[in-house]
């Protein structure tokens, strides 16, 4: 017997986890479907090839013994008429036994008992009623227990030719040719039985994986949704604080300088309500574009070297310090993916800039269109700071994250003193389409 097949379990089960449930099936095409393995369907459901084939056999098996020469008639008569009565009990247990659990196998034995009393007498009777073992000998594996099976199987092939030799003393060379075809068929049998034991045991096996699989994919399924929400959440907060923060911050600021410019300077006041009136509404436009999830305000209609020119200006007016666009390369029409990223960064860069640069910092943002990347860089000659610390915000950090996230590259460098440059680098697909002739230090 193999060795893979535990002794105490019987070879009909279908493994589907823990707990109890159906737990019978066959050798065969239907028994070996996965879906029904590793969900817990009943392999036999639907099996209708194995009914045929059983009756095939109980048909020629009373054929071939109405058709003997030995006994009379009368007595394969009798044989014939007892050799129906496992028909009735095969189509009226079978369905109680498909349904047998793990912890009660009684039916199984109780099924199996039955059908081999009923086929004892006529098969002692004649001869040749023993070919029913062919259809006998397969249930007893498929659901009985090892032990239990291989008693069934010798019963079936050698208590009916026992019982035939006692009954008519059969001549020798009789009792020699029917001792062979015993010996034969309980070889089939159990050649047969290694055969069925085999088969549902690579069958259990292979439920236990797509049971497993089923496992893991809902567990991918579940850290997928758990990592798509994790990113979400961390695109929306660097969205919030590239754009929103950003606007209130400028307008904490702006709203400072009016109350230290109210009474002294009242123009430069309205000046600088102008443009928390336009900061606002920036920041409102900006708000609507998160919600709608589409496309930042600053690109929206126009392009990416536009919207750059409109971020030096409103820095410019804020500060009251020059900030320079430099604009090189042929411009096109880049991924929208890639253009968020480049505005975004000057956006952080430039806010930055306004909060720790220092008064009298003059800032330049250089975009450069090569053939295969496009490189931004945000230059201020502002106080500086020591790079190496460890940041205490999320601007930069979240500068970073964004750069790598399309697969580029953001250094940057800085000195207390020494004002900071913030480059990103950011790798295009072939076959972008300029727009526009190639420019040198347009501004």
């Amino acid at each position: 017997m193999p060795a893979d097949v535990p002794l105490e379990e019987p070879y009909g089960r279908v493994s589907a986890g823990p707990g109890p449930g159906p737990g019978r099936g066959v050798a065969g095409p239907g028994w070996l479907n996965s879906s029904a393995g590793a969900r817990a369907s009943h392999a036999w459901e639907g099996f209708r090839p194995w009914d045929l084939y059983f009756a095939v056999v109980w048909v020629v098996t009373e054929l071939f013994a109405l058709a003997a020469e030995n006994p009379d008639l009368k007595v394969r008569v009798v044989s014939a008429g007892l050799f129906a009565l496992p028909v009735p009990w095969y189509l009226w247990a079978r369905r109680a036994v498909l349904g047998v659990t793990d912890e009660d196998e009684v039916a199984a034995r109780r099924y199996i008992v039955v059908l081999v009393l009923l086929y004892l007498p006529p098969a002692v009777l004649v001869g040749e009623t023993r070919l029913a073992a062919f259809a006998l000998v397969p249930q007893c594996f498929m659901l009985l227990r090892r032990g239990t099976a291989l008693a069934a199987v010798f019963v079936v092939n050698v208590l009916p030719m026992v019982g035939w030799a006692l009954l008519w003393r059969p001549e020798p060379h009789d009792l020699y040719y029917n001792s062979l075809f015993a010996v034969v068929t309980l070889a089939f049998s159990l050649v047969v039985g290694r055969w069925i034991m085999r088969i549902i045991a690579q069958s259990e096996e292979r439920a236990d994986l797509v049971a497993e699989l089923d496992a893991s994919r809902e567990e991918v399924g579940r850290l997928s949704a758990e990592r798509g929400a994790l990113a979400e959440r961390e695109r929306i907060s660097r969205e919030i604080h590239d754009t929103l923060a950003q606007g209130f911050t400028s307008l904490l600021m702006l709203v400072q300088a009016v109350q230290s410019e109210v009474d002294r300077d009242p123009e430069q006041a309205r000046r600088h309500l102008a443009l928390m009136e336009g900061t606002a509404r920036d920041n409102l436009a900006e708000a609507r574009a998160l919600v709608a999830h589409g496309t930042p305000a600053g690109l929206d209609g126009g392009s990416l070297p536009d919207a750059v020119r409109r971020l030096a200006a409103r820095q410019e007016e804020q500060t009251g310090e020059p900030a320079a666009v430099e604009i090189t390369g042929a411009v096109r029409a880049l991924p929208p993916a890639v253009e968020v990223v480049a505005l975004r960064t000057c956006q952080e860069a430039l806010a930055n800039a306004r909060r720790h640069a220092g008064p009298g910092a003059v800032v330049a943002l250089g975009l450069d269109y090569t053939p295969r990347a496009l490189r931004l860089s945000v230059r201020d000659t502002g106080c500086g700071f020591d790079p190496d610390r460890p940041a205490r915000g999320y601007g930069l950090p979240g500068l970073r994250a964004r750069a790598a996230e399309m697969g580029g590259t953001a250094v940057i460098r800085s000195a207390p003193g020494e004002g900071t440059t913030i480059t990103v680098e950011l790798p295009l697909a072939d076959g972008d389409l300029p727009l526009a002739p190639a420019v040198g230090g347009e501004r």
